[in-house]
């Protein structure tokens, strides 16, 4: 009666699944009749009028900053290098590592700013490159390590001038690449250069296409306070300008751009028109019909009725709701004006996909609750693939791969604590019986009862040299540490050669290949397991020196033949091993090596089974303990990898 009251109280703890789903579906419901009663289209509909000047608002206040931060940035530097460095008063050549060293940290500092330069009153001609645009590369041919290009254009006296190109590196070292050539390019007569000589303060000039790459840019410029004549300015490049304006768009249909004091646009969210905008200034076209679409056309009409209010403007047939804000207190496109318009069915579209919304959901509620059913299953479900999986792991034996899968439904929070029983005991159990072993019982049932069967397999033994002596001159502790690492190596190494360890015995291994897990090269994996072991030991035995221990000198014993391979045991107790006389000349033949002097000492049917990739040394017959005939005895050397060449007249 208790133990039954007691489950009852478990189970009204974690319900089940049709509770669950009961609950999921009166809650949605009472969710779903709050949203239909809450939902109103007038007040939608006034949230979105509100909400279009507080983003036009908040859109013209970010183009502001931007443009004000890199004019800011860009007229600073130019100031200083025009009033408080002389070196960019002398001519181009003289105090030049001055005048690099201030440019190069400058266009660090700046990644807006393409070039620096410097204008002469004799025509001479400073400019600093900063490469991290492929249009200069290219133009320039610049080598794949330079990071600034310098162009130094000096005025002959004969009137021609010569133009000097060189490179310097990211740290500033100049490179070997240098050309030479004929300029046509006079500075005095840019708009930059004429519009700064002999003023005290920052200008700007443009915007346009520059002449020799066709970016998108403008200019600051100032005259140097030494030389009224020099001129210092700096190319600002527009793309992240036009790249903000393109990609800050209210709606799909949105249009944003910036208008001159005349009206002509200089800056807009249409790439096409942009593109028509750069062509105009190549051309200095300053007509707005030649840069502008028919809805700019119009919208740069109105700009003088406007005095920064939102407000709706009718443009054939279609009503925008337009916004203007005056850029004043920025250097670049000071008295310009930035122009948002977005068209009102837009700008309203949320608040009727509300009011649908609000009509559809009272005859949507039984498919929403359905639905929503069907993903909580889905959830529920998610916990039950986590449950397979685990189960996928457990039969690849992979134990720490798992986790606990918590789940607040009754039924899968208790097959989520029997999956975790199963694995814990599983994993138990292979620790005292190799993973291919428990695998194949699984698979194959063969642990549940007393079974062998005939089958080739390649068998080795290994044994350490004056264990005894070890162990009588070293703690148990020491020893059994000693010879947990050591065991260690051989378990690692023979997995890798695809082997098994049937018994650990002693300080020995029986190792085998062939079973439980089929290998058509079993005899050549265990040659070459034996001599990875053999070469393992060599540093474990270094190591064991160094720290003043005993080396744990090891013999191998390998043999092919057939024996009975199966679980053998008691009733309730077996063990899945091999036996047969194949076993026991393995074993016999780690005990020659002490005869002949060697390490690994292998059978006739183990040379005969690998010769072609196995390096072996004849030692003729020997006679061992037990039996009556002989064995041929070879002795592994090495292992050979043959490519490319006939395996039949590899080194047998």
């Amino acid at each position: 009666m208790a133990a039954t009251t007691g489950k009852a109280e478990k189970n009204w703890r974690r319900p089940s699944l049709r509770l669950i789903l009961s609950a999921v579906m009166v809650g949605l419901v009472l969710v779903v009749a709050a949203a239909i009663i809450g939902i109103g289209f007038v007040r939608a509909r006034q949230t979105a009028v509100e909400r279009v000047q507080e983003r036009m608002n908040d859109f013209s206040d970010r183009l502001t900053s931007r443009l004000t931060i890199i004019s800011n940035d860009t007229s600073t530097f130019v100031n200083i290098f025009a009033t408080a460095l002389g070196a960019f008063a002398a001519p181009p050549d003289e105090r030049l590592p001055d005048k690099l060293t201030f440019a190069r940290e400058a266009l660090i500092r700046s990644p807006t700013v393409d070039g620096i330069f410097a204008g002469y009153e004799d025509g001479s001609f400073l400019h600093i490159v900063a490469l991290h645009e492929y249009s200069w590369r290219k133009v320039l041919d610049a080598p794949k390590e330079a990071a600034l290009a310098v162009r130094i254009a000096d005025r002959r006296k004969d009137g021609s001038n010569i133009m000097r190109i060189f490179f310097l590196d990211a740290s500033g070292k100049r490179l070997q690449a240098e050309r030479v050539g004929q300029a046509n390019f006079d500075p005095r007569q840019r708009p930059w250069y004429a519009a700064a000589k002999g003023g005290k303060t920052p200008v700007a000039t443009g915007p346009y296409a520059t002449a020799i790459t066709g970016a998108f840019a403008m200019t600051i410029s100032q005259a140097h306070a030494r030389s009224p004549g020099t001129v210092i300015g700096a190319d600002l490049l527009l793309n992240r300008v036009t790249d903000f304006v393109n990609e800050e768009l209210l709606t799909p249909n949105s249009v944003v751009f910036v208008a001159d004091s005349s009206g002509v646009p200089v800056i807009h969210s249409s790439k096409t028109v942009m593109q028509k905008i750069i062509a105009a200034t190549r051309e200095q076209a300053a007509e707005t019909s030649s840069r502008a679409d028919p809805l700019t056309r119009s919208l740069s009409r109105l700009l003088q009725a406007k005095d920064g209010r939102v407000e709706a403007v009718e443009v054939d047939g279609k009503t925008y709701v337009v916004m203007t804000s005056k850029l004043s207190t920025t250097l670049l496109f000071a008295g310009s004006t930035i122009v948002m318009a977005a068209p009102l069915d837009e700008l309203l579209g949320p608040a009727y996909d509300l009011l649908f919304q609000g009509l559809i959901v009272a005859a949507g509620v039984v498919i929403i609750v359905v639905i929503a059913a069907l993903v909580l299953a889905g959830m529920i479900t998610r916990s039950l693939d986590r449950l397979t999986e685990s189960a996928e792991r457990l039969r690849e034996l992979d134990f720490q791969a798992s986790q606990d899968i918590a789940s607040r439904v009754h039924e899968i929070h208790t097959l989520s604590g029997a999956m975790k029983q199963a694995r814990d005991a599983i994993s138990t159990f292979a620790l005292y019986v190799p993973k291919e072993l428990v695998r194949k019982g699984i698979e194959s049932g063969e642990f549940s009862r007393r079974t062998a069967s005939r089958q080739e397999v390649t068998a080795v033994f290994t044994d350490i040299y004056g264990f005894t002596t070890i162990s009588e001159g070293h703690s148990p502790e020491a020893v059994v540490t000693m010879l947990s690492d050591y065991f260690d190596i051989l378990h690692r190494t023979v997995n890798a050669h695809n082997g098994t360890i049937v018994q650990f015995l002693g300080d020995s291994i029986f190792a085998m290949w062939n079973a439980p897990v089929p290998d058509e090269d079993h005899a050549e994996n265990a040659c070459r397991a034996a001599l990875a072991m053999r070469a393992a030991l060599e540093n474990f035995n270094a190591a064991q020196r160094e720290r003043g221990q005993p080396e744990f000198r090891t013999r191998f014993g390998i043999h092919t033949g057939e024996a009975v391979v199966g679980s053998v045991g008691a009733v309730d107790r077996l063990q899945y091993t091999a036996m047969g006389d194949t076993i026991n000349v393995a074993s016999r033949l780690e005990g020659m090596n002490k005869e002949h002097g060697t390490t690994i000492l292998a059978s006739l049917a183990v040379h005969e089974r690998c010769r072609d990739t196995i390096l072996f040394r004849a030692l003729g017959e020997g006679h061992a303990k037990g039996r009556r005939e002989e064995i041929e005895l070879y002795e592994v050397v090495g292992a050979e990898v043959v490519t490319g060449i006939d395996r039949s007249r590899a080194i047998a």
